[in-house]
């Protein structure tokens, strides 16, 4: 703040401006949050569950409701950008554990060509063939190490069910990002969590989702259960807690193999988990769900007729109104089924956590309709392993054995797949078409091409020289965009319509826009949403790698909707702004900074009639450089759903025309300049 100042004082010799001439908006209140993106996308969100709920109530009859499942599950995939073919799994045991009352076998499997699943297989000592339950993990560092998925896995066997429970990327034995040091060892240094996040990005590009890569290996450890011998592949069972939970709710929704599921500590609602605690990490999320209206309790209504257990906790973080709500909801969609009895709720009044209530009652349940036997159980104590004598590998990471890839590795053969299909408009009418494809694919009106949106004047000062208005205008979404327009006394120049990623402070401060307006160029300096003043409070993510408006962007992702979508409209609304206020000056000349530059080749390629040239400085290259970079800095708000399987940002160049373009000291996704 101090710099700005002092670039200030010397921009404005006349008089100083102090950091609140800068400011358009209401200052928050001390220790208030920074709220704009939330509060704008909030009623329609709520808009859209009263809508889906109002759906569900009116599906009465079983062939109602298997046509809406037929629908919701196609959607589901659909934003999951679907799944691969099968591929042989190749999985091979690679150790085991004898106990007294059950074996233990460690395996590996790939659930992809090359890409190894690490999973351990608890066996009963009786007869089999057995029911067997999947277990996905939760987020634990060490995956399926983690003591209470390994006592649920020794219940199911002491009570005559396999379990088999494997590492999710990011876990365990998957880490997909390692560090090695000059002795060769291998440290992964984010936590499971923090690397989901950081994994999470790139495939939102692909149109896909890093909970496709995790459902699949799910449905491919049921592949290998259904294998074996000694398994009944007619009676699977699902379970699993907190992001084990999720994965369990993804399971059973989409795979009817499993036969009785129980998702621990997930279950809640859309619109409760939004303010609290917000939304989950990268698989979490899914493309436009509560658009098209997949909330919590579709992924049980979606199981039916199926036996489905919320397993919940009274002090969980994970709010408990809300399963109840979602039970209440499934319940009453199975009671029209007359199966009523197949989904139950149980809460212990524990925290967060597979803790022994609910292992208890998860045994109880999967023994009820695995084994059709409906006992009570108890868990008496007993050890459990240590990490290294659950490990698979030979060196505890699969991304050390010979020939593994890793998710990176997958991203960039489908981005391949993309670019080999790619076929960029060529023709002045190719053009045109594809424009208007990307205003349409979201099936909404694209904000510019709507009726003008008023601009308020809240304040002007006048210097000797130039004068400084403070403007703002809502946009299409109800968010307040904040400008600031410098005038001079005597205009000899073209406009300059300046967008900057880190704000229009950082912009008016600039050497570049001290000059630009000393010699009589007008700038209308811009904050698009989530820029400067509206910039969201960070919260629930690391805003190094994820940015400050992670949490708002996961809530528009579900909406269908990009913050590349939103900016676009702002820049291009602000363009019309400027022309009508300067029409003697016909030509705006656009200078985007960071971030914004992605905004700017999107706004300067629908509508290039706006815009006489368009510098870039400090941008991002292409989005293929975020496939492509394993760990990517601040580059999640950059994103649109399923973009590079249509273009890539230099594309966009075509269209406005390169000699129109210039590029300046372009950066990676890895936020570091290219070097030349």
């Amino acid at each position: 703040m101090n710099r700005i100042l002092l670039c200030l004082t010397c921009l404005f010799s006349s008089a100083s401006v102090s950091a609140e001439d800068l400011s358009v908006l209401p200052k928050p209140e001390p220790g208030k949050k920074v709220t704009y993106l939330q509060d704008a996308f909030r009623p329609l969100v709520h808009e859209a569950l009263d809508r889906r709920l109002k759906e569900r109530e009116a599906l009465q009859t079983p062939e109602q409701i298997a046509e809406w499942q037929r629908k919701l599950r196609g959607k589901f995939i659909q934003s999951l950008g679907g799944f691969p073919e099968r591929t042989p799994l190749n999985a091979n045991i690679v150790g085991t554990i004898d106990e007294p009352d059950y074996r233990l076998e460690k395996v590996i499997y790939e659930s992809r060509p090359q890409f190894y699943v690490t999973a351990n297989l608890y066996l009963p000592k009786t007869a089999g063939p057995h029911p067997a339950v999947l277990v996905p993990c939760g987020h634990s560092a060490n995956g399926k190490a983690y003591e209470s998925y390994q006592r649920i896995c020794i219940m199911f066997a002491k009570h005559g069910m396999a379990a088999f429970c494997y590492d999710p990327p990011g876990q365990g034995e998957r880490n997909q990002i390692l560090e090695q040091d000059d002795d060769h060892h291998a440290t992964a240094p984010f936590k499971a969590t923090a690397e989901h996040n950081v994994t999470g990005v790139a495939p939102v590009l692909l149109g896909e989702n890093l909970a496709t890569y995790f459902i699949w290996d799910g449905m491919r450890g049921l592949d290998y259960l259904q294998s074996r011998d000694d398994i009944d592949g007619d009676r699977l069972g699902c379970t699993g807690n907190s992001g084990g939970g999720m994965m369990t709710s993804y399971l059973m929704a989409l795979d009817d193999r499993i036969k009785a599921a129980s998702p621990g500590c997930f279950i809640t609602t859309t619109r409760i988990k939004n303010e609290r605690p917000g939304p989950g990490d990268a698989e979490q999320n899914i493309f436009a769900q509560t658009a098209y209206g997949l909330d919590h309790a579709d992924f049980i209504m979606l199981a039916a007729p199926r036996a489905v257990l919320i397993s919940s906790a009274t002090h969980d973080f994970v709010p408990i109104e809300g399963a109840w709500e979602s039970y209440r909801q499934a319940k009453r969609l199975y009671t029209k089924l007359g199966i009523s009895e197949r989904v139950s709720l149980v809460e212990a009044d524990e925290k967060h956590g597979f803790t022994k209530p609910l292992r208890i009652a998860v045994t109880q349940w999967m023994q009820r309709w695995l084994l059709d036997i409906d006992k009570p159980v108890t868990e008496h104590e007993f050890a459990v392993h240590t990490d290294a004598e659950l490990q698979c590998t030979p060196h505890g990471q699969v991304l050390l054995l010979e020939g593994a890839k890793s998710v990176f590795d997958l991203y960039r053969e489908k981005l391949a797949l993309f670019i080999n299909k790619r076929k960029l408009p060529q023709t002045e009418k190719e053009k045109a078409v594809f424009r208007v494809r990307w205003q349409l694919e979201g099936e909404r009106e694209f904000p510019s091409s709507r009726s003008e949106y008023p601009v308020t004047v809240y304040q002007t000062i006048d210097r000797s020289d130039y004068s400084i208005e403070k403007l703002s205008f809502n946009n299409a979404w109800g968010i307040p965009i904040p400008m600031l327009y410098f005038q001079p006394t005597k205009i000899t120049q073209p406009a300059i319509l300046y967008v900057n990623g880190e704000g229009k402070s950082e912009g008016v401060s600039s050497e570049e826009i001290q000059e630009s307006i000393r010699a009589g160029h007008p700038v209308l300096a811009v904050d698009l949403s989530g820029y400067g003043e509206t910039e969201s409070t960070p919260w629930r993510f690391s805003e190094t790698y994820s940015g400050p408006n992670a949490a708002a962007y996961y809530n528009m992702y579900m909406m269908g909707i990009s913050l590349v979508e939103i900016r676009t409209g702002d820049l291009l609304i602000a363009s019309r702004y400027l022309r009508k206020a300067m029409p003697e000056l016909s030509r705006v000349e656009l200078v985007a900074v960071k971030d914004a530059t992605v905004l700017a080749l999107h706004a300067a390629a629908l509508e290039p009639e706006l815009f006489s040239t368009v510098k870039l400085r400090n941008g991002l290259r292409s989005w293929r450089d975020v496939v492509e970079t394993e760990v990517t800095i601040d580059q999640l708000e950059n994103t649109m759903h399923g973009a590079l399987r249509s273009y890539d940002l230099p594309d966009l160049i075509q269209l406005i025309g390169a000699d129109k373009v210039t590029v300046i000291d372009p950066y990676g996704a890895d936020g570091k300049p290219i070097e030349k």
